[in-house]
């Protein structure tokens, strides 16, 4: 199955608040809610193994889960015990295996690797240090390169996305500066960026957006975003809470925290794109309900 069409959004509301000419590009319409499905069915489509293994805090996870059934093979997601409820559910609803972990006790990668020692047969997927999963979010860079945009903002997390879309815009063309937007709290990838090398947080970081509570960058990222991106907005708790507000109130649009991390980079510094064409990647909107009750509250 082809990943749908990302949804083209125009915020007048929205670019009135930021001073700028703003459009989303909503990956909450997509096949299991994120634009993860882009590159789970280019890996669970192309790889000859029975199963797949995969971390993931959810998105990817669920992403794959579904990709994998619909190419009939199986898949095991290793998920921090701490993920959205709402996540791990949908999960095991497309007919993944689950398997839940304290990772004060045992981190994701490591978890992966004695699962993958057990079973030869599986591929073991990352969510977002995989060549065939920047190739699948290049698909969402492709699809923008023909909207003469000035710059293009989305999260950053293992940097899979990012790398997408740098790759996918290039390829076609465009010129437009992709900014990332990661949270303060996990702000690896920025901290990557000013010393020039791959730093890795110390533990898996607890920011609001559990998409981007990764240790690092992937390999592979680093290797596209050292040079692609035109830098990284670090944001802060409450500016990713207030832009979730400003998504639904202003844009009648659900978001994940981790999905309006490139309206909060808006926020915080809205000289950087002031007047200027300015695409967010609302890049997923699975949330658990009370959370989001209290988010839009």
């Amino acid at each position: 199955m082809e990943p749908r069409k990302t949804a083209l959004i125009v915020a007048p509301r929205l670019s009135l608040r930021v001073g700028a000419d703003l459009l989303l590009a909503s990956e909450t319409f997509q096949y299991t809610g994120s634009f993860k499905f882009r590159a789970a069915s280019r890996v669970a489509g192309t790889v000859p193994h029975p199963r797949v293994l995969t971390a993931s805090s959810g998105n990817f996870g669920q992403a794959l889960a579904y990709a994998c059934a619909l190419a009939g093979k199986g898949c095991t997601v290793v998920m921090p015990a701490t993920s959205a409820q709402v996540k791990i559910d949908a999960v095991r609803a497309f007919g993944g295996t689950v398997e839940l972990i304290d990772t004060s006790q045992v981190s994701r990668a490591e978890r992966v690797r004695q699962l993958a020692a057990a079973d030869p047969e599986a591929y073991v997927a990352s969510a977002y240090d995989d060549a065939l999963v920047i190739e699948g979010n290049s698909s969402l860079g492709a699809e923008l390169a023909s909207l003469a945009l000035d710059d293009v903002v989305a999260p950053v997390g293992g940097g899979g996305l990012t790398a997408g879309l740098v790759t996918g815009l290039r390829r076609a063309g465009s010129r437009a500066r992709v900014v990332g937007a990661e949270p303060l709290l996990a702000n690896d990838a920025a901290r990557s960026l000013r010393e020039g090398r791959v730093v890795a947080n110390l533990r898996e970081p607890q920011t609001l957006a559990d998409g981007a509570r990764t240790v690092s960058l992937g390999v592979r990222n680093w290797a596209v975003l050292q040079e692609g991106l035109a830098g990284i907005v670090e944001v802060p708790e409450d500016a990713i809470r207030e832009a979730v507000r400003l998504l639904f109130g202003l844009a009648n649009l659900k978001a994940e925290p981790t999905g309006a991390l490139g309206l909060a980079a808006l926020l915080c510094e809205p000289e950087r794109f002031r007047g200027r064409r300015v695409c967010c990647v609302v890049s997923g909107g699975n949330v658990d309900p009370a959370l989001y009750r209290e988010l839009i509250a």
